[in-house]
């Protein structure tokens, strides 16, 4: 098996797997119970945060240094694709919300860069 060398590559990699399975969870119990689409206004916060908790953990443990800025930098990368397919995919506006999807994608690789940085390997 080809392991992926770059740690932001493989950060960026881990996060949309981790959303695309928080996605399908989220799917399910939309359509399992009688939970409306205005119910998951703030757990897609909670979902970009988590897939980036996972991510920036694998950039920082890949790296072994400076994890809340590498950590940091994939939020910011994973926040900048998310704004394109949002903007040039579905005509989404910017405003508060995708500044508060900056700050949690920030905030959100940083903290898992620097738990990543401090595990033991």
């Amino acid at each position: 098996m080809n392991r992926m060398s770059s740690p932001l590559l493989s950060g960026i990699v881990f996060s949309f797997v981790s959303l695309a399975l928080f996605a399908l969870i989220a799917s399910f119990l939309l359509a399992g119970t009688n939970m409306g689409e205005h119910t998951l206004e703030w757990s897609i916060y909670v979902m970009h945060g988590l897939a980036l908790i996972i991510g920036g953990f694998v950039t920082g443990k890949k790296k072994g240094v400076k994890g809340w800025y590498y950590g940091g930098l994939l939020g910011i990368i994973y926040y900048v694709i998310i704004l394109l397919i949002g903007f040039l995919g579905f005509d989404a506006a910017l405003g508060i919300p995708a500044l508060i999807l900056l700050a949690v994608s920030f905030a959100s690789g940083a903290l898992g860069g620097i738990v990543g940085v401090n595990a033991r390997k």
